[in-house]
């Protein structure tokens, strides 16, 4: 992953959604309409702030509608508050 050119201020994450898998279990494409907004991602920046628990590359789990959604360099991110992040997923 390329290091993002924006740092997150105060207690805020960046995060990098990933994607739902465009195929059902049943082998049935889904088209873009059809797909929930992503609810997992991967930490890429954080902020300066005192009470972050996260770190870069942790993959998390958030709300489906938090966050600032905006594209940098063709990439979509979630930029939001470290407190809107519900979990953090482990390997």
């Amino acid at each position: 992953m390329s290091e993002v050119k924006i740092q997150p201020m105060g207690n805020r994450v960046l995060i990098k959604p990933l994607e739902q898998e465009s195929k059902t279990s049943t082998g049935l494409y889904l088209p873009d309409t059809a797909k929930e907004k992503p609810q997992t991602g991967v930490v890429v920046a954080v902020g300066d702030g005192e009470d972050i628990k996260l770190k870069v590359n942790d993959r998390v789990l958030f709300a489906k509608y938090t966050g600032t959604e905006f594209k940098l360099d063709g990439q979509e991110y979630l930029l939001m508050e470290c407190n809107d992040v519900l979990a953090k997923l482990l390997d």
